[in-house]
């Protein structure tokens, strides 16, 4: 592997790539590949800590990729033959692999997740956990050039040991305590009694939710889908986001007569909500919801989310007496950024982006979508006492009338560069544009509210995180207007080279 193919496989803070070849893309995270990144984890792992080699415990899981048992099997035999124990969880999620460094009967020092999230199946990759949290950009950068130096500095003790656990029980059962606790219930209630509860894992990992945390507090699941994992991911895309799966669990809801429907995705630190009458909780309208429920037990808190938030969210959580911090996109951005103004000194309960990674305070900031759900399905059966429902708490909640997003694809391999001159002269543009009032101090991208001819709303146009293209968002509280504001957009857009505006 050369140098330019390993950091090619960082993907913000964890680690992604092709594990099967494509019609347009040959495999590169290969045996010889996923090796290499386990020698650098090692010898990370050696300069950041005195522990020797042969008392460090990594557990490791994957999800339901067809890829994820081989590549689990060359990490362990990397890491026992530096004389490192490996916990082999087997299917596992995202988030019980970080609480496998936070629970006593497994003590790992590092957890390793097999995941490529939502991505199809030709993906896979790494996340990594201590037990402070994930690893960082910095982290995985420094991983990678350990990576690539000469296997020599490091002597290898007598070969690790392998035992199997399940993860995924302990972590439900978990759950199972702390939604029994927030109900002020006993170890042998059912407090979900008469309920009626949807899951929908997508053939992820998320499958467990339904017969390991809801049936035992006595929900009935009756006519949940896709809960078996399923690396070919046959039914549909596992991602909240995606429109697609949310009709799907929205249709079994009406269809089961449900009070609620929980989706997850592929690793199952994302989640959605669909209510009885199926109408899809996602996006802004989750943060709503779960702010809604922070505010109530931690009153005036800060809710950190990422740039393409809406105006009526934010109108939303002030009315509640919260407040918003819109910050930059990356959920691991968003993270850091709660626990930042946490240590600053402010009040900070939330941290979750509109994609819905949603990380919670009490929760380690970890964003766990079964804990999201668990938060939500609790604050259900308690408002089910009252003949209420959870999603009665985002009734006040303004929805927008129209919504468009356009992605442009930056044709440039500058792309980076481009973009960003892209958005400086967008900036110029909105300032001398009748109708546009950009926003001052905005973090990422360049924002505006939308006036008079235009309707009443806002955009937002921001580079993508991760691929070569400039994302454009746009909401309106007028119909028939973005369709306007589109054609006075060519008149920017049409003129720049290097950039496909097919889209607008």
């Amino acid at each position: 592997m050369t140098k330019a193919s390993l950091s090619a496989l960082q993907n913000g803070s964890d680690i992604r790539g092709f594990a099967m070849d494509t019609d347009l893309h040959k495999k590169d995270l290969t045996e010889e590949s996923v090796k290499l990144i386990a020698r650098g984890l090692v010898k990370w792992w050696d300069e950041k800590t005195v522990m020797p080699l042969n008392r460090t415990t990594i557990t490791i899981g994957h999800d339901s990729r067809l890829t994820g048992p081989a590549i689990k099997d060359w990490l362990i035999s990397v890491f026992t033959e530096y004389g490192m124990n490996v916990i082999d969880a087997g299917m596992a999620t995202t988030p019980a692999l970080f609480m496998s460094t936070q629970y006593k009967s497994f003590k790992s020092d590092i957890g390793i997740m097999i995941t490529a999230s939502h991505l199809p199946m030709a993906y896979n990759g790494m996340k990594f956990f201590t037990e402070k949290g994930g690893f960082e950009h910095e982290d995985i950068e420094a991983l990678l050039k350990l990576a690539e130096q000469p296997d020599v500095l490091i002597e290898k003790p007598l070969k690790g040991k392998v035992t199997h656990k399940d993860l995924l029980s302990e972590y439900a059962a978990d759950l199972v305590d702390k939604i029994r606790e927030a109900l002020k219930v006993s170890a042998d209630e059912r407090p979900l009694s008469g309920r009626k509860i949807l899951v929908d894992a997508g053939n992820g990992a998320g499958g467990f939710f339904a017969d390991k945390v809801l049936e035992p507090l006595g929900a009935d699941t009756t006519g949940s889908q896709f809960l078996n994992p399923d690396g070919t991911f046959p039914n549909h895309e596992p991602n909240p986001d995606n429109k697609e799966a949310m009709n799907s669990i929205s249709e079994a809801v009406l269809k089961h007569e449900a009070d609620m429907g929980i989706i997850f995705d592929t690793d199952v630190d994302r989640s959605a909500i669909v209510d009885k009458k199926g109408q899809s909780i996602n996006r802004n309208n989750l943060i709503g919801l779960i702010g809604a429920i922070i505010l109530e037990e931690n009153p005036g808190t800060t809710i950190v989310t990422n740039s393409p938030v809406s105006d009526h969210l934010i109108d939303f959580v002030e009315a509640k007496g919260g407040k918003v911090d819109p910050y930059i996109s990356g959920y691991r951005n968003v993270i850091n950024r709660g626990i930042e103004l946490n240590n600053e000194g402010t009040d900070c309960a939330l941290a979750i982006e509109t994609s819905g990674h949603a990380a919670i305070r009490e929760n380690y900031f970890l964003d766990d979508g079964a804990y999201l759900a668990a938060k939500i399905v609790a604050k259900e059966a308690e408002m089910a006492k009252e003949g209420q429902s959870a999603t009665d708490l985002i009734s006040d909640l303004n929805q927008p009338v129209e919504t468009e997003e356009v992605r442009f694809v930056i044709q440039t391999p500058a792309y980076k560069d481009w973009g960003n001159e892209i958005l400086d002269r967008f900036a110029l543009w909105l300032k001398e544009t009748e109708g546009f009032e950009p926003v001052e101090n905005n973090l990422e991208g360049k924002r505006s509210q939308i006036r008079a001819p235009y309707g009443h709303g806002w955009l937002l146009l921001r580079m993508s995180l991760h691929e070569p293209k400039l994302v454009l968002q746009i909401e309106n509280d007028e119909e028939g207007t973005i369709s306007g504001i589109k054609e006075k957009l060519k008149s920017f857009f049409y003129s720049l080279e290097d950039l496909d505006s097919s889209k607008l």
